[in-house]
């Protein structure tokens, strides 16, 4: 009896034991792992993504600046793939056998019951062909998508581009993007992607066992609809931005200019530049791989990330702080010998030109060095030498509030902030009270540690235009039918400058064109206010820098350009930014005085050589020629001098020899007498 009671417990134990494997097994399976749910899913629903249309991009004036064009990729799922004719498929993609085994593996690595990017971009025609044979490639579907193109293949590096998302790009974006949505990598498409890429939709399949679609699961009672992105409407205008970019050909180097009244970038070049449509379709790898390795570095943002000395452009920020602070009025007088002693230096103007007596104005019309080394000492020595780190960081705050030394938040990512040190970097490098202002004196000409944007630089010239205040500079003018704009771009950013001070530097910027270092630049009919740089590099030829606004009343624009290691800011760069003015204020550029016109420029070649290219090398090897040619013309015109003073020596002697041997003669004659 108790044998029976004792079998009954354990084959109890035994069935409940059982029941509960079962019962957690199906836990594990319907709520744990969803591979199974998933695989019966996929069997009977698929979950297709509808991809929105991507938001254009429009210039100013409305017109289309990038947009989308339909392609196809083919899906996979790899659990569901059954044995077919491989080859035939390959045949209808275009691929090898080997690409499609890389494929698979990489479809079943990322999850073998969930759908993924099998092949990118194929076309219509692929596509269409693709289609009528669905039903004999289990596993495989196809998806429409949207890429961009670029009608006028302009403005590359304000635009951007979009790219695959990147493992680090989709687990930020928890679970938003997956492997193959196409994401803004750089510029506007990077910095506006949560407006520009809209809302995916989805749509419910229903498909059999051999892999045919059956209609809309549900009568589509749980798709929805995929929203498309928001247009942008830029700030740029597209004529005077191709302008730009065929003025700066083969040349490096930035334009950056700005409707003062708005902070609207209004032409935004980086040069050299490249075109949009290399980074789009196929050969989008191939292309960027080449653009990469261009030792020019089209990828690389001039207007925001390089940096320049900002050179004589920087002179007359420095008189406007001088006349706030008291330092100097409009009629200060200062006498330039063609130098500037400071301390124990001795700074030369350009060429060591003699200015004589200038005032504000002429100095600024002239570029008088020796003017503004004053201007500055005054400021850094207003406490007494003891106190220099305390008078340099008090101008350091003022310069700053032009935009000088941080960012400006412009829309686009990877902005720099510049250089504008502070009075511990130089007590760390020459110790406490170790230096003066006569260290540091070559920051009163734009030059020294003293370092900008392009954009910064025309920030400072929309300052200047607007008499005391900058809005934020900013590359979208409106979001969406709304025209929707961040506020920080409404609000006026003051430099602490009164009004008044304002316009005897006008007065001196204007003398720069009208009959000063950039009088060749002038345009009929049009007062522009500027001023010329050359903006000294080392090891290397000068920056040519020009900044302006036009007109003189009312400005409609402000402008920087920098042209590196090309000379005078006279030269290539003022010419330069007149072309882009009056294009944007006429609508046409008019014959020239000067003689000047635009073709000249778009057509020279300032490409700097490459290190260690064979044109480098060749130069290199001439120099070295030359240089051993002149030091043996040298050599030869020294031994040649030294015999002759030697010879000359030699006759000296003779000649003192025979004048004492007569000497001689005749004293003895003299005895003899």
């Amino acid at each position: 009896m108790n044998n029976y009671f004792e079998r009954r417990y354990v084959i109890a134990g035994i069935f409940i034991a059982f029941v509960l494997i079962l019962l957690a097994r199906l836990f594990y399976i319907q709520v744990v792992d969803d591979r199974y749910f998933l695989y019966a899913q996929n069997n009977v629903i698929r979950r297709l993504i509808q991809y929105p249309a991507r938001g254009p991009i429009l210039d100013r004036n409305g017109k289309i600046m990038v947009q989308n064009e339909p392609v196809y990729d083919i899906m996979v799922v790899p659990k569901q793939v059954k044995p077919f004719d491989t080859l035939e498929f390959c045949k209808l993609l275009d691929i090898d056998k080997d690409g499609f085994d890389k494929r698979m593996i990489k479809a079943r690595k990322y999850s073998p019951y969930r759908s993924s990017v099998f092949e990118k971009q194929i076309t219509a025609q692929q596509y269409a062909s693709f289609m009528e044979r669905l039903s004999e490639f289990p596993g495989f579907d196809a998806i429409q998508r949207p890429i961009r193109t670029y009608p006028d293949s302009t403005a590359a590096q304000f635009l951007g581009y979009i790219g695959e998302a990147t493992d680090a790009i989709i687990k930020r974006s928890k679970g938003y993007y997956s492997p193959g949505d196409y994401v803004g990598i750089t510029g506007v498409e990077k910095s506006y992607e949560s407006v520009l890429r809209g809302q995916r939709g989805v749509r419910n399949m229903l498909y059999d066992s051999h892999n045919v679609p059956k209609g809309i699961y549900a009568n589509g009672a749980y798709d929805t609809a995929a929203v498309a992105g928001e247009r942008l409407i830029s700030s740029l205008d597209t004529k005077i931005q191709k302008l730009g970019e065929k003025l700066m050909q083969n040349k490096v180097g930035s334009i950056v200019a700005i409707e003062p009244s708005t902070g609207e970038i209004l032409c935004f070049v980086s040069s050299p530049t490249y075109d949009p449509n290399l980074l789009v379709g196929k050969q989008r790898g191939h292309n960027a791989g080449i653009l990469y390795k261009d030792p020019y570095k089209p990828f690389f943002v001039r207007p925001i990330q390089a940096y320049y000395p900002p050179g004589s452009s920087f002179k007359p920020l420095s008189a406007l702080i001088a006349m706030q602070e008291g330092i100097i009025t409009p009629q200060t007088i200062y006498h330039c010998p063609g130098y500037y002693i400071s301390g124990n230096r001795r700074i030369r103007c350009f060429h060591g030109e003699v200015h004589g007596d200038v005032n504000l104005a002429s100095a600024v019309a002239h570029s008088c060095n020796g003017y503004f080394d004053m201007v500055f000492e005054r400021l850094i020595n207003r406490q007494g030498a003891r106190k220099t780190d305390t008078s340099f960081n008090y101008w350091r705050d003022n310069v700053a509030k032009f935009g000088l030394g941080h960012r400006l938040d412009l829309d686009l990512p990877a902005e720099n902030r510049g250089n504008l040190p502070k009075a511990a970097y130089y007590d760390k490098v020459y110790g406490k009270n170790g230096w003066r202002s006569s260290t540091v004196i070559s920051l009163g000409i734009g030059q020294g540690e003293l370092l900008a944007t392009p954009l910064q630089l025309a920030n400072i010239e929309a300052t200047i235009a607007n008499r005391g205040f900058y809005y934020k500079p900013h590359l979208i003018k409106a979001i969406g039918d709304k025209k929707v704009i961040r506020h920080e771009y409404t609000v006026k950013n003051y430099v602490g400058i009164d009004s008044q001070y304002f316009n005897p530097v006008i007065n001196g910027m204007q003398s720069v064109v009208d009959f000063g270092t950039a009088n060749g630049s002038k345009i009929p009919g049009i007062i522009m206010c500027g001023k010329t740089g050359t903006a000294e590099v080392k090891n290397k030829k000068d920056n040519s820098v020009f900044v302006a606004f036009a007109p003189r009343e009312n400005p409609k624009i402000a402008i920087a350009v920098v042209v590196e290691n090309s000379g005078q800011g006279a030269t290539w760069a003022a010419p330069i930014a007149s072309f882009i003015v009056e294009q944007y204020l006429r609508g046409s550029i008019s014959k020239r005085p000067s003689g000047i016109y635009p073709e000249y420029y778009m057509n020279a070649n300032l490409l700097p050589e490459v290190p260690g290219s064979p044109a480098e090398k060749t130069r290199k090897r001439a120099d070295s020629l030359r240089r051993v040619r002149a030091d043996s013309i040298k050599k030869a015109a020294a031994d040649t001098a030294k015999k002759q003073l030697e010879l000359k020596a030699a006759k000296n002697k003779q000649a003192r020899n025979t004048v004492q041997s007569s000497i001689a003669m005749l004293l003895k004659r003299r005895d003899d007498e």
